[in-house]
């Protein structure tokens, strides 16, 4: 089965030796998007902001893939503070509001550029 890398302008370039996406199959592993909006600007003063970057960025490298929001199977969600978890889910259940995916959120030690939110996921490719 072949490795195919996933790659879009519409989405910030990787941070270091990753690809923004590789899909194997039928499947599509994005990497970690971080709050960094069109113009390479880190959003991170509101989380809801923040989190709405991070899922716009998702949404194009799924574009890019031939593949959607509603086709992801799976998302991880790095939150810098659990505090912030009511409000990420608000802007969150407006990006996956029939059917969501499955998911985990975590609150790590600290995340890259010490950004609010980091989400990736893993989407069907048909």
């Amino acid at each position: 089965m072949d490795k195919i890398i996933i790659n879009t302008e519409k989405a910030p370039a990787a941070l270091g030796p990753y690809s923004q996406a590789v899909k194997v199959g039928n499947l599509l592993y994005t990497s970690g998007q971080l709050p960094i909006n069109q113009a390479g600007e880190l959003v991170n003063d509101d989380i809801q902001k923040a989190t709405a970057v991070c899922l716009e960025n998702v949404k194009a490298i799924l574009e890019e893939a031939g593949t959607s929001l509603d086709k992801v199977v799976k998302t991880m969600v790095f939150i810098k503070d659990m505090n912030d978890f009511a409000a990420m889910n608000e802007v969150y259940g407006k990006y996956f509001n029939a059917n969501p995916p499955a998911r985990s959120c975590v609150q790590p030690g600290k995340l890259p550029k010490d950004a609010l939110i980091e989400i990736e996921v893993i989407a069907i490719v048909e």
